[in-house]
């Protein structure tokens, strides 16, 4: 199954289905605010803990006391509450998608501190250079198009010394529920579909950062398996966490239908293990930058 999407991104690359960046931004924000199926509705109850645990290891061992925080793709809001957590006077809760916002701004904030939200693009901040302490990314980095802008905008509206922190899917994240759902769905509608998708492994974070300059940088791979009681409770968790992306080029009518069926296959073939698989790197803006 590996091979036949590297084949059909091979044959998105060569449509120019891959070249349409600001399509792919998009149809993540439509995904998770519900437009291809009503399982994101149920992305906190489903899913918050597995996110919780994925924050927690990203920013073991990290002060945030007295700082400003920027979470770029904040989700519902996992990441900003360990920041807060571990000290941090002012976050600001960024991401592309109005509902995951809406959901994040629901929860109420640890101890006094100014805590915001804003509607934005990770790839154009709509802030000035140097405005925070800390900028900080979770797990939205793997449907994240063009990563290197992603990084390059986090650094420029980090203040000199600042910290800059990313949590990346690795290349087995979500694996076995990825198999069972390419395996099930109708492939007519995601022939040449390069799906909003990119997991990462962990050199190349790493050397991302370093590219970008970073400094004192350090990264991590962590991989766990988490076990569902079937493979509809599997399937539910996955459709509500990923937002249900791939149904994106499904006609409306025939996403439920599909759905349905590839639940039931999920059900029919015992798919009731889905693996996290986290890359986790961090470093710091270099203070002379002239």
């Amino acid at each position: 199954m590996k091979l036949l999407v590297e084949a059909n991104n091979i044959l998105s690359l060569i449509t120019r289905g891959s070249g349409d960046l600001s399509g792919m931004k998009e149809r993540i924000k439509k995904g998770y605010e519900g437009e291809f199926s009503q399982h994101v509705h149920q992305y906190d109850g489903l899913g918050y803990h597995l996110q919780d645990r994925s924050a927690r290891i990203q920013l073991e061992g990290l002060s945030f006391d007295g700082m400003r925080v920027l979470d770029v793709g904040c989700g519902t809001g996992a990441l900003a509450h360990i920041a807060l957590e571990n000290g941090a006077e002012r976050v600001v809760c960024g991401d592309i998608s109005a509902f995951m916002l809406k959901e994040a701004k629901g929860k109420e904030a640890v101890g006094s501190v100014d805590y915001t939200f804003c509607q934005l693009d990770a790839e154009d901040l709509p802030y000035k250079d140097g405005s925070f302490h800390a900028v900080i990314s979770g797990m939205t980095f793997g449907v994240l198009p063009n990563q290197r802008l992603a990084v390059e905008e986090m650094i420029r509206v980090a203040k000199p010394g600042g910290l800059v922190c990313v949590g990346a899917h690795g290349p087995e994240h979500y694996w076995e529920a990825i198999d069972a759902t390419l395996r099930c769905i109708n492939k007519r509608y995601v022939l040449g579909y390069r799906f909003e998708w990119w997991p990462r492994k962990e050199r190349y974070i790493r050397r991302l950062l370093e590219k970008s300059n970073l400094e004192r940088i350090r990264s991590k791979r962590v991989i766990w398996r988490n076990e569902f009681n079937d493979g509809y409770s599997a399937y539910d968790f996955f459709a509500a966490i990923s937002s249900s992306w791939w149904y994106a080029k499904f006609p409306p009518d025939e996403r439920k239908k599909d759905s349905i069926r590839t639940r039931d296959y999920f059900k029919r073939k015992n798919v009731n293990i889905v693996t996290d698989d986290i890359v986790v790197a961090y470093g710091y803006k270099p203070i002379d930058i002239t």
